[in-house]
């Protein structure tokens, strides 16, 4: 790879259950502090990881109805990362050569629900359920509140959309196809028909009665399930130098992409499948498994996905002296599916630039041998790259490296 094709991120935004803003996602990161709850509210019958308050709609443009909820973080996320990328506005002449690539996986959810529940009742559908509804509206909203007329796309690959929008815009930047994308992912499942479908499913976590906040324990040995969250993260990722021509701040390089599947199982994971996205990844950036210092798995605290991960992640790595640490940040924003692979690069990128790794909240006694986990405390010290796993039922399996910018030790 060639000085002249490198991407940059210049600008990161979240909305999660730690609260709004990138800096509070990665702040509760760190220490660990839970934003899952009883949901719907004391006495609820699941856990669950929401948005704190309500954000609302704030700046919408076009449509007169209210947009999905998935669709109102999304603009949330992008705006704190165009204003971090110091883009809270762009040029007419620039705004062809920036385009928006958006994962999501059960997209407006909330719409298709109400919609449904309409039918039942006999009323009529409110009469822009079908724009709000569309798997691309959150593109759709963003282009909109920007202006931006550059080349778009929706992805929706489960719970690995919003990493294979990151991975599909790092190519598409590469390749020249626009100067800047903003990219990311948005979900907001947490709704009744949503919850009872993952409960149907048998994975979703049993409550801990003592500490409902703890009942998400990736690679705890008492782990049962995941707990679904809502979010949305957005990152500006920028040619490089288009970034430097205007002088932008560079919070890291997002330097490869691993896409592999598994054509084995709907639901349950593959680890050859997962070190193949990883492997890639490292050869898509040019980099050895002795270069990466941390990865944020993808574990969700499922009893079979944390221990295949593990098993990926040891068949990698196993013959570089001094593994990466290891941590999953699921425990304290939850599951966040479509959204989660943005969510969890965010912390990431922060984790690079700051010189701490996240510790995986809740954990005291793993089964997940040979490899390094982080619990209790951060782990400190200069990372020179790191890799974010996530990975999804129907075999799809993302890992997306990023590295320290400028690169050095």
């Amino acid at each position: 790879m060639t000085l002249h094709d490198r991407v940059v991120i210049t600008g990161l935004g979240a909305v999660s259950a730690l609260g709004l803003g990138a800096g509070t996602l990665f702040a509760g990161a760190l220490a660990g502090r839970s934003g899952i709850r009883l949901w719907p509210g004391e006495g609820g019958a699941w856990t669950a990881a929401a948005v704190p308050g309500d954000p609302g709609s704030v700046g919408m443009h076009q449509l007169s109805a209210q947009v999905d909820r998935h669709v109102g973080l999304a603009a949330l996320a992008v705006r704190e990362a165009m204003a971090d990328a110091g883009l809270a506005s762009i040029p007419a002449a620039q705004s062809a050569t920036t385009g928006v690539y958006w994962g999501t996986g059960v997209g407006s959810a909330a719409t298709v629900e109400d919609s449904y529940g309409r039918l039942h009742a006999g009323q009529r559908a409110r009469p822009l359920t079908i724009l709000l509804a569309m798997q691309n509206a959150a593109v759709a909203q963003i282009a909109l509140d920007h202006g931006l007329r550059g080349p778009q796309l929706s992805v929706s690959q489960a719970c690995a959309s919003a990493a294979a929008a990151i991975g599909e815009a790092m190519l598409a930047l590469r390749g020249g196809r626009a100067e800047r994308i903003v990219v990311g992912g948005s979900e907001a499942p947490l709704l009744a028909g949503q919850l009872q479908a993952w409960d149907a499913l048998r994975v979703l976590a049993r409550t801990d009665t003592l500490s409902p906040e703890q009942s998400c324990r990736p690679f705890d040995r008492r782990r049962s399930g995941l707990v679904l969250g809502e979010g949305a993260a957005a990152l500006v990722l920028e040619r490089e130098s288009a970034a430097r021509r205007r002088g932008a701040r560079i919070h890291a390089e997002l330097c490869g992409y691993g896409n592999a599947g598994d054509a084995s199982h709907y639901a349950r994971p593959d680890p050859a499948g997962q070190q193949r996205a990883m492997e890639r990844a490292l050869q898509d950036g040019g980099l050895t498994t002795a270069d990466i210092g941390y990865i944020n798995a993808h574990a969700t605290a499922t009893p079979v996905g944390d221990a295949m991960e593990a098993v990926a992640i040891r068949n990698t790595f196993g013959g570089v002296q001094k593994t990466p640490a290891v941590s999953s940040t699921k425990a304290v924003h939850g599951h966040t599916l479509g959204a989660a692979g943005a969510l969890e690069l965010v912390i990431t990128v922060l984790a690079l630039a700051h010189g701490e790794c996240p510790p995986t909240a809740h954990l005291e006694e793993t089964d997940a041998e040979g490899i390094d986990l982080i619990a209790g405390t951060p782990r400190r010290g200069p990372v020179l790259a790191a890799l974010s796993n996530t990975f999804a039922f129907g075999g799809s399996n993302i890992s997306l490296a990023v590295r320290r910018y400028p690169a050095h030790d």
